[in-house]
């Protein structure tokens, strides 16, 4: 097995047609990993997270098609110079290598003999962010660098909690705590029974300007959204839109945004990216109903999950998210 890396963007550009073809087939079937969102990340350098960054992209061919993707780049972190995911640290939830199962323990062996054939000025450390602790790739290549007398370092990042959808929304509501059960219900009902009660709207990316009113009304997430990271969440936005997996939607009352979620409609699931809401409206609950809209128009439409991503918030497990964490692994080469 033959591993080339790719280190411009024409390169790249010509892998487009293939390249969410073998995601589809892959273990790694993310949002986060998709040719539209990395190429919006990498545009941006994730809203300027990195000052820098150079292309180093594995990738396998096999009888002229596509096998194996590790979708790296190498930049400066903690005083030298390492490879990561593409995507890495903040603002992509799930990162790992493309490749179909059968292929995955053959395609992260050859790409660790890859980087290992390179010399030292041009790879010493590979520090992989945001790997689900159930991905084969991280016992894979855990094993393999051990063996080669590699040193290897895994820690645990976070917590995602993840919702499984059941087949109805009376299912999803008798399986929840009782008092939580009632309090949806009792939000609801006042939410939507109010003389102006209260509508929910899917927009398309031209609504990102709205979403981000809504998300800077929080002094944390104001501070987070710099005119880099607007930048970055407008490119996501747009080519997410164009794949149509984007799913951005709004609370409205008396034709008034009062809250917002910025999600992805993909692989069955929505995955929850952000949230914003408008805190002179914090007395209805906005953000709680909302959301539970959202649950009820994923079961209706037959996801079979509502993923609640990175943090451990506590309304995530009030919803009925079951955490699963995600890790960050470093191996160096010795």
């Amino acid at each position: 097995m033959t591993i080339e890396f790719l280190r411009d963007l024409d390169a790249w550009s010509r892998l487009e047609s293939e390249w969410n073809a073998l995601l589809s087939r892959s273990a790694a079937n993310y949002p986060f990993l998709r040719y539209e969102y990395q190429r919006a990340w990498w545009e941006h350098l994730g809203g300027g997270e990195w000052p820098s960054g150079e292309l180093r992209i594995a990738v396998w061919r096999e009888d002229g098609a596509l096998r194996g993707i590790a979708p790296l780049f190498r930049s400066e972190r903690e005083g030298e110079r390492r490879w990561y995911f593409i995507g890495s640290v903040e603002i992509s939830d799930y990162l790992d290598v493309i490749v179909e199962t059968e292929h995955h323990s053959a395609f992260c062996k050859a790409v660790l003999d890859a980087l290992g054939s390179l010399p030292a000025t041009e790879f010493r450390v590979l520090d992989l962010f945001n790997l689900r602790a159930a991905s084969p790739t991280v016992s894979l290549l855990e094993t393999d660098a051990s063996r080669r007398g590699w040193k290897v370092d895994r820690q645990s990042l976070q917590i995602c909690p993840v919702l499984a959808l059941p087949g109805s929304w009376e299912d999803y509501l008798a399986a929840l705590d009782k008092k939580d059960r009632h309090e949806i219900r009792r939000k609801l009902r006042r939410g939507m029974g109010a003389d102006d009660p209260l509508e929910l709207t899917v927009a398309g990316s031209g609504a990102i300007e709205e979403f981000f009113r809504l998300m800077a009304s929080d002094s944390n997430k104001a501070g987070f959204l710099t005119p880099a990271m607007r930048d970055q969440f407008r490119s996501i936005a747009r080519s997410m839109e164009a794949a149509g997996l984007l799913q951005l939607a709004f609370l409205q009352t008396q034709g008034r945004n009062v809250a917002a979620f910025f999600n992805f409609d993909y692989g069955n699931r929505i995955w929850v990216y952000n949230s914003g809401m408008d805190p002179q409206y914090a007395s209805s609950s906005p953000g709680w109903i909302l959301l539970a809209l959202l649950v009820r128009r994923a079961i209706e439409q037959g996801r079979e999950a509502f993923d609640f991503m990175r943090g451990s918030e506590s309304y995530k497990f009030q919803w009925g998210g079951v955490g699963e964490e995600i890790h960050r692994m470093t191996i160096q080469k010795v």
